[in-house]
Parts: structure tokens; C-alpha cells; sequence
């Protein structure tokens, strides 16, 4: 792969990551793993408390790509109809004509998701997998870029649906935001009295076509045999772990080798290296395992279990 096509996608990555950190204060780490997940096609959960920017990481992202952004409020009354649309008849042609609903944009934010109804979560399914909506038997494509970034409250969990496997098993990662630091926090209140305004302006830095030109660059980042093998052994630690019921799926290698080769860009790399691979871990496959009852009672965590496998699994060497 040509190295100034590697440099000037690193240019586009860190300009998005850079526009958007002028909303969202400290948390960068945070913003390059969605913006791996841009990078991958693919989509995130967020797992925190309410208050940390969750809405406006979201609509800053779509912001900074010039991308459209549209936010949907799940609650227990909401039915698939308002999220992917549906027919209505016209008396004016005397014919009924698709409605499109807010799942027709490029950035979703799926707020509070776990408070619908498992038919209503349900109805993300298709969209998520095959970026398509299917109503009366026509199908209607989703434009690209797509991502959904979906929240949920890990506190409060009165009149909630948690998301089954199978659903959770279709975002890429799950990610934490956690509080700003003190000196963050300040920051960000400077910040607020400068601008005097609540909202952020936040400039276009990229576009549509960029994000589709990333994702292809990203298809062809080099993977050794040795990465391979050494994704798959992770994966199947999880499996074999004793603290473990249920460990991360064939989804969850995938999972690995995506991110990892988006992480390879992101590093101004065209070949994956271990490192990448230990990046990514948690956020990718934490979402994957179940734990055994008696180890969730004692306060066990995936991501301890995911830190202890990446310790014991024997790292490649290359030359």
C-alpha cells in the first residue's frame, strides 16, 4: 500500500478526532474508538451514566463529516414504525407512499435503547446487519456512511428490556465514557463561559466520501498468519475460561480483526501488530461473554477476565 495514502488517511483520522475533542474534553480515547468504528462500518454500544456528553459526542461526529444526524428516544411505547417508518396513504394520488423514519440518516443515536420493547429493539436488527429497511415486503437501502451509536443506563434498570445476545452481539464494541478528570472538568467549564452559549460549533473537516475511502483502506491493512492465530487464541480463551458460561463467538474474532486493522490506519500503519490487537480487546468482546452466576455474584467483571486471558496468551514475536 502506497505510504502517502497511509499518511493522508491519518491526516483525515486526526482531524475528525481533533474537531470533535473541542466538544468532548478528555476523552480521547473515547473518540478514537468510535471513530474506529466509523472506520469498520460498524456500530457502538455505550454503557454510563447520564450527563457525560453521551448526545453530544454523537451529533459532533456527524457535525464534523457534514454527515446527517438523527436521534431517536427509546421508551416502552415506542413501536417499530416510528423508527423505520411506514406507509401512508396520499388522497391526492389515492395511493399509499413510504414515509421514511429517523433510521434514514448516516449517524443514529439510539438513546436509553434497553427501555423498548424487545419487538421495537428488534426492528434495529436489519438496519444494523444489512443496512436495509423492509416494510410490506419492499426494501428501501439506508445510505452510507451508517452508524449507530445506542446508550443505555447501567443504573437503572426498572422498565428496561435488556438486549439479548443476539443484539448485543451485532455492535462491534462496548464502550465506557466515565467522569472527566478535575482539571478536565475545568476545562470544559472555561470553555462553556467563553463561548457564552451552550452549544459548540463544531466545523465539517470530512465527508461521506472520505469515511467510504477510509473504510476501503482499512480492507486492505496487512495480517500476518501470526495475528490470526494469536486473535483466535484470545477468542478462544474466553470459551474456555472457568469464570465464563458463554465466551465471545466467531463475531467477536471478526470484531478483533477489524478494529485492529482500523487501529493499524489510525497508527499510520499498514500491517497489524499485537499491540493493535490488545487495543481493542476489551471494548470488542467485553459485550460477548457471560459469566457464571456464582463468579457475577463475587463482583467479577468481563474486562477482568479479558486482561487476565491478554497476560496468559503468548504474544508473537516477529523479527
Amino acid at each position: 500500500m502506497d505510504k502517502l495514502e497511509i499518511e493522508n488517511a491519518c491526516v483525515i483520522i486526526n482531524k475528525i478526532i481533533n474537531e470533535v475533542e473541542k466538544a468532548v474534553i478528555g476523552k480521547r480515547n473515547v473518540l478514537e474508538l468510535i471513530t474506529l468504528a466509523l472506520l469498520t462500518d460498524s456500530h457502538v454500544l455505550i454503557e454510563d451514566y447520564p450527563g457525560l456528553a453521551k448526545t453530544l459526542m454523537a451529533k459532533s461526529f456527524a457535525n464534523a463529516l457534514g454527515l446527517e444526524f438523527k436521534r431517536i428516544q427509546f421508551t416502552s411505547d415506542l413501536l417499530p414504525s416510528d423508527i423505520i417508518g411506514s406507509f401512508v396513504f396520499n388522497k391526492e394520488t389515492s395511493k399509499f407512499e413510504f414515509r421514511k423514519g429517523p433510521i434514514f440518516a448516516n449517524v443514529i443515536l439510539a438513546d436509553e435503547i434497553n427501555r423498548a420493547p424487545p419487538r421495537t429493539q428488534s426492528a434495529l436488527l436489519e438496519c444494523m446487519q444489512e443496512r436495509q429497511v423492509t416494510v410490506e415486503n419492499e426494501t428501501f437501502k439506508l445510505s452510507r456512511p451508517f452508524i449507530v451509536l445506542a446508550t443505555q443506563n447501567p443504573i437503572e434498570y426498572e422498565g428496561t428490556y435488556p438486549l439479548p445476545e443476539a443484539q448485543l452481539d451485532r455492535f462491534i464494541m462496548k464502550i465506557n465514557i466515565g467522569y472527566p478528570s478535575s482539571d478536565d472538568e475545568v476545562k470544559i467549564l472555561t470553555k462553556r463561559i467563553e463561548r457564552k452559549s451552550d452549544d459548540v460549533k463544531i466545523e465539517r473537516v470530512a465527508t461521506a466520501k472520505d469515511i467510504l475511502y477510509l473504510q476501503e483502506i482499512v480492507e486492505n491493512i496487512y495480517v500476518s498468519e501470526e495475528i490470526k492465530k494469536y486473535i483466535v487464541k484470545i477468542v478462544t480463551a474466553t470459551r474456555k475460561a472457568p469464570e465464563v458460561e458463554v465466551g465471545a463467538s466467531v463475531r467477536g474474532s471478526l470484531a478483533l480483526l477489524k478494529l485492529s486493522r482500523a487501529r493499524a490506519l489510525m497508527e499510520g500503519r499498514d500491517f497489524v501488530i499485537p499491540d493493535d490487537v490488545k487495543y481493542v480487546a476489551l471494548p470488542a468482546l467485553r459485550h460477548r461473554i457471560i459469566l457464571k452466576p456464582e463468579f457475577w455474584l463475587r463482583g467479577l467483571k468481563p474486562d477482568d477476565i479479558l486482561e487476565k486471558i491478554l497476560k496468559e496468551v503468548p504474544v508473537p514475536k516477529f523479527e
